[in-house]
């Protein structure tokens, strides 16, 4: 089994060959064939490489599947005894990647 960690977005990832996962909103257009050199981990069957933070050598390419926005999200305000009430609103930006490969 091989899979890698990489940083991406702001966050970190456990990644597979083939997975589909949902990242923050990066720039670019649907279908467009993209690379990360933020690779923290690299496991392949039983040989294990860690970075010191990242592997210098390693890259994992990704294709953008979609972008939309996320489900909204109500975010309410409240203080008592002062009729002070806010309510508001939130979208997150979203982006949906395909994995195609992991280069050690």
């Amino acid at each position: 089994m091989k899979y890698a960690i990489i940083a991406i977005s702001g966050s970190q990832f456990k990644v597979e060959e083939g997975q589909t996962i949902t990242i923050g909103k990066i720039d670019g257009k649907n279908e467009d064939q993209l690379s990360t050199d933020q690779v923290l981990l690299v496991v392949n069957d039983d040989q294990t490489t860690i970075g010191q933070p990242i592997i210098k050598s390693a890259t994992v390419e990704y294709q953008i599947v979609n972008s939309y926005q996320g489900k909204k999200l109500d975010i309410s305000k409240y203080k008592a005894k002062s009729r002070y009430r806010r309510q508001m609103g939130f979208r997150p930006q979203l982006t949906d990647i395909k994995i195609s490969k992991i280069n050690l």
